[in-house]
């Protein structure tokens, strides 16, 4: 079998591509970030630094025994330092970190003060979720034209922890992937993403970082979105899918649990048909629809998920272009979308 080459800056690496490779690719050592106004998720977020969460954010904390969580800082902090030690020798990115639900308070000095008096320092602020993205951009494959870079993506979302108890193991997302760099979209397969992530500590997130990071496959996800792109739906196939999801939500519960699941929202897809008009990377021409503009579609939709629904919106988004994919085959499971 031949190998896909991937040279990093500090120095030359090949991922043995074993069953799935296709072809010898040669890359230049050219690296190719993000543009800084496009960004991995939406929403209702807002972009900080780490600085502002290590400096201007508190703790929260478990409220029966006063037992400190893994604050976000830390979360970000403990996932990169896994990330540069596991590609020791490539060029690991500063995290990029966005944030939603900001949890307000006062010092007890500050307790009697009206509102229109408070000094900055008199404010306690921590935020209920956040997300961040930390590239290897020396790490990247070309996948049907696009520039993909190997991305880790984390969150927390405290709204999914109970702190009303003693302290228990604390429950954190974590994903490899890879991010195009086209439109900053983020593409999860599952051998990538640990969506029930609980320790009780920091040196517990480093080595179950490591273990994601080793249990990841990045060949066989290369070779799973290329596979997308000899694959086409019709514009007839296309529209239907947005009605039956549109369908799938007004169905009973009963009735969806005999389908695949669709998780994204009726919003999402009425986005995914808007971009199939405007979006000029992945938007349709009126005949056929390349599938891996099909799987973009869904993950550009998926951009406007909030924090704590987005990587298992991520995962969907590949599960359903693969099971259209496949069903644009003859296979049975994700056949009543297209039909």
């Amino acid at each position: 079998m031949n190998e896909i080459i991937i040279m990093p800056t500090m120095a030359k690496q090949r991922i043995n591509l074993g069953e799935y490779a296709e072809e010898a690719v040669i890359v230049e050592d050219t690296i190719i970030r993000t543009p800084s106004n496009l960004h991995f998720i939406e929403a209702n977020t807002q972009e900080v630094d780490l600085h502002h969460l290590l400096n201007d954010c508190i703790t929260p904390v478990f409220s029966k025994d006063n037992e400190l969580t893994i604050n976000h800082a830390q979360f970000i902090g403990t996932i990169k330092e896994a990330a540069q030690d596991f590609f020791r020798g490539e060029t690991v990115d500063e995290a990029a970190i966005r944030v939603s639900h900001v949890v307000k308070g006062r010092i007890p000095e500050a307790v009697h003060k009206p509102a229109n008096q408070l000094l900055e320092s008199d404010k306690t602020i921590y935020y209920e979720r956040a997300a961040f993205s930390i590239d290897v951009p020396s790490i990247w494959q070309d996948v049907n034209g696009n520039r993909l870079n190997l991305s880790i993506v984390g969150v927390r979302a405290y709204n999914l922890q109970s702190l009303y108890s003693k302290k228990v193991p604390e429950l954190f997302r974590l994903a490899i992937g890879f991010k195009n760099q086209v439109c900053c979209n983020m593409c999860i397969f599952t051998d990538g993403y640990n969506s029930d992530l609980r320790v009780g500590n920091t040196t517990e997130l480093y080595t179950a970082a490591l273990e994601l990071f080793n249990n990841f496959n990045p060949a066989k996800q290369i070779h799973l979105m290329q596979q997308l792109g000899d694959a086409s739906m019709s514009e007839h196939q296309f529209a239907t899918f947005l009605g039956k999801g549109r369908l799938y939500q007004c169905l009973s519960t009963n009735a969806q649990k005999r389908l695949p699941r669709l998780l994204l929202t009726d919003t999402q897809i009425n986005a995914v048909a808007k971009s199939y008009i405007t979006d000029e990377n992945f938007g349709g021409d009126g005949g056929s629809l390349n599938m891996w503009k099909f799987y973009n579609l869904l993950t550009g939709a998926n951009k406007s998920s909030y924090i704590d629904s987005f990587l298992d919106r991520s995962l969907n988004a590949s599960e359903i272009a693969q099971g259209i994919t496949a069903a644009l085959h003859g296979d049975e499971r994700y056949k009543w979308f297209i039909d």
